[in-house]
């Protein structure tokens, strides 16, 4: 591996209005379309170890902050990921209008698969990073117990009297920092910088709102609802090391992996000491693994 794998660069935003709301995002390099899609309380410049090493590839990089998230506007809206899907089918036909590989991490993942399972005509592959199973936990796919505690702590996030109190805790910096010790497999990665980006967003206005909308969210498909209506090639990369994204979550895309007549052909790669963003903790690895599987015509993997 080289330097060049990891270095990061500024990253200059450009605006676009959807629906009459403004979203952030932005564009290096030129070449086959690679979209960028980020994950919960996340924005671009979680991508920022990742754009410059793959535009400098070859392609032509575009990542985006979502409605709600980063220095997109975070109007008072339900929301959910089916919005974020029409948000990320419309900016393809306005910015990019030719077939692209989609990438995403956690949610964005999931998003990646609704993308190619239900607009197929505008991707020719995707590349899921520790992909999410779904927004929220779904009520059957958890206890008894715990389904009681998070239905109690989606009426406190959603009131008007306590959502407030208890965002502004969620959201304090030392907060960040513990919640990303938890995730992070490589403790290296947790920097000022990468809690700072975290951060800032939260204390733009309506930024609490969107968290109450967010948490109480209808959960969206699983993935195995999906994947058997996807044909193109997917890359998973998975952090061993993640306690959001579940090995039952993992083993779906494993075993399409193991199956040389699976539909869609996977290639799965298990990344050590790893949590749920490896794009920004392993990035010398993702960028290499995710180069070297589009210069293969992703077709043979």
């Amino acid at each position: 591996m080289t330097s060049q794998l990891t270095a990061p660069s500024t990253i200059e935003k450009l605006a676009w209005t959807w629906r009459g709301h403004q979203i952030q995002y932005a564009v290096q390099g030129s070449g086959l379309p690679v979209i960028l899609i980020h994950g919960f309380g996340a924005s671009i410049g979680h991508w920022r170890k990742n754009i410059p090493v793959l535009s400098a590839a070859g392609y032509r990089v575009l990542a985006l902050d979502l409605l709600g998230f980063g220095d997109s506007d975070k109007p008072g809206l339900d929301y959910s990921l089916n919005l974020w899907e029409s948000l990320l089918k419309d900016f393809w036909t306005e910015q990019v209008q030719q077939p692209a590989v989609f990438v995403g991490n956690s949610i964005g993942g999931l998003l990646a698969l609704m993308l190619l399972a239900n607009h197929p005509e505008i991707a020719i592959g995707g590349v899921l990073l520790n992909s999410a199973g779904g927004l929220n936990l779904r009520p059957d796919d958890v206890p008894l117990p715990l389904r009681l505690i998070m239905g109690g702590f989606k009426k406190l996030a959603s009131s008007q009297l306590t959502g407030p109190l208890i965002f502004n805790q969620i959201r304090k910096k030392r907060r960040i920092r513990g919640s990303l010790r938890q995730v992070y497999g490589n403790r290296k990665a947790i920097t000022p910088e990468l809690v700072e980006i975290l951060y800032q967003p939260s204390c733009d206005p309506g930024a609490q709102k969107v968290f109450a909308s967010i948490f109480s969210a209808p959960a969206g498909p699983r993935p195995s609802e999906l994947l058997p209506r996807i044909q193109q090639p997917l890359l998973v990369l998975w952090g061993e090391n993640d306690p959001w994204a579940t090995i039952k979550t993992a083993d779906i895309y494993r075993k399409l992996s193991q199956d040389p007549k699976g539909q869609p052909s996977v290639k799965f790669q298990s990344l050590p000491r790893t949590g749920h963003c490896p794009h920004d903790e392993r990035p010398e690895v993702v960028n290499s693994l995710i180069i070297e599987w589009l210069a293969a015509g992703m077709s043979k993997c």
